[in-house]
């Protein structure tokens, strides 16, 4: 095992290979907050990537319904599971430490799923799922845990559910990539977009078992794994319709609820952001620390991020997210200015934004929440792609546009 530096732990971390030299990490943030659970993102990348015979249970992309539903059935429960087994009452967080860069979050003392695997039978600890356990992909859908007579108020529910949204988490460390023992898996230079070799793969599942996020996934008819590719031809420019610029996935482009954010993060040789508060995705998750990683305690050092929901309890959402759960719902309820124009960006655009810049406009209100007085400007968002070219500008308050008289009403 080598030794690798995992910044959402705050330390290094046993890994079975050196970190790799890709140039620019696949990342995305996605607000909780705002999902209806439509299933466009995943009918998108169904009708995209998984319509052949043999995918008919995979789904690359999937809306689970928390805390009941999950896709495949109980997966991160079981994996909690095993590793609270593995490690008893020690997979905990350390947060007396300073909060840094490098250790945003605290640091973690329990044990990864590459820790508690004995690293000669098991490179990983994990589990395979059944065939049922895969067969409901919206089992529970809108279940709640009650159903309040009442009625609910925040900060937190009484009765409560949301929508979680699951792609390939591109990890830092694929846990894919480390159990693979025909090397079949591999992450892009790039991009850190992971994907694999079917040339080489030969089925033997040891992916499937090991990823804790359960999105690497078996297709029996041609006797190996397929997992979500990224859509790296429009990431890299490559498809016709990029027009040579990096865009951005299937399912971030159809989203309706406006939840998605994609791109692209400079990463140095050590596996770390490189620091760029213009870019979006640095700004959400380094920045303001409002996006955060699922399950970051696994140890994978997954690259898609969520700005948590304000309604759930926090010790579920701690559970989840790590322990930077009640400064990021803070910072989301309660956006700075530069934040609220950055919020602006989701699904503004298809083409990836690399920067941002922000053209400061008017007060147009002023409102009191909590007995905090809160002053909303029209700033202008302004993002640039890969060239630094403009491609999107969008304002904090949404325009209406009154239509002219005469195609108000049908006339006879």
């Amino acid at each position: 095992m080598a030794k690798v530096y995992n910044w959402q732990l705050g330390r290094e971390m046993d890994y079975r290979f050196d970190n790799g030299n890709a140039k620019w990490q696949f990342a995305a943030v996605f607000n909780t907050n705002r999902c209806i659970a439509c299933q466009t993102c995943t009918m998108a990348c169904k009708t995209t990537w998984t319509f052949s015979p043999g995918q008919e249970l995979m789904w690359w992309n999937n809306v689970e319904t928390k805390p009941y539903g999950g896709y495949p059935q109980n997966w991160d429960v079981k994996v909690l599971d095993l590793q609270e087994k593995a490690n008893p009452g020690g997979q905990v967080w350390d947060r007396s430490v300073p909060l840094t860069t490098r250790a945003p979050y605290g640091t973690f003392d329990g044990k990864t799923v590459f820790e508690t695997a004995d690293g000669l039978t098991k490179m990983v600890t994990g589990y395979t799922p059944t065939q049922e356990e895969w067969k409901a992909p919206n089992i529970h859908e809108d279940s709640a845990t009650k159903f309040p007579k009442d009625g609910v108020q925040l900060p937190v529910h009484d009765g409560w559910f949301f929508y979680l949204q699951r792609i390939c988490n591109h990890c830092t460390y694929p846990a894919c990539l480390a159990a693979c023992p025909r090397n079949a898996i591999y992450k892009r230079e790039e991009d850190g977009i992971v994907l694999i070799d079917q040339g080489r793969c030969r089925g033997y599942r040891k992916c499937v078992d090991a990823c804790p996020y359960k999105k690497s996934m078996y297709r029996p008819n041609t006797r190996t794994s397929e997992k979500c590719i990224g859509c790296f031809p429009r990431v890299e420019g490559s498809d016709p319709l990029t027009e040579g610029l990096p865009m951005e996935t299937r399912c971030m482009t159809a989203c309706i609820g406006k939840i998605r954010l994609q791109g692209l993060a400079k990463v140095d040789d050590a596996g770390l952001w490189v620091e760029d508060p213009t870019n979006p995705l640095y700004f959400l998750v380094h920045v303001e620390k409002v996006a955060l990683p699922l399950y970051p305690q696994f140890g994978t050092q997954p690259n898609v991020y969520y700005i948590p929901p304000r309604w759930v309890p926090r010790d579920y959402l701690k559970q989840m997210f790590g322990p930077g759960v009640d400064h990021a719902i803070e910072r989301y309820s309660n956006p700075s200015r530069e934040l609220l124009a950055v919020l602006q960006l989701f699904r503004a655009s298809q083409t990836i934004v690399f920067s941002f810049k922000i053209e400061k406009g008017p007060k147009i209100q002023e409102l009191s929440l909590n007995g905090v007085v809160h002053e909303i400007y029209d700033d202008v968002v302004v993002g640039y792609d890969s060239q630094g070219r403009e491609v999107v500008r969008v304002g904090v308050e949404e325009k209406v546009f009154e239509r002219p008289q005469q195609f108000t009403m049908n006339t006879i």
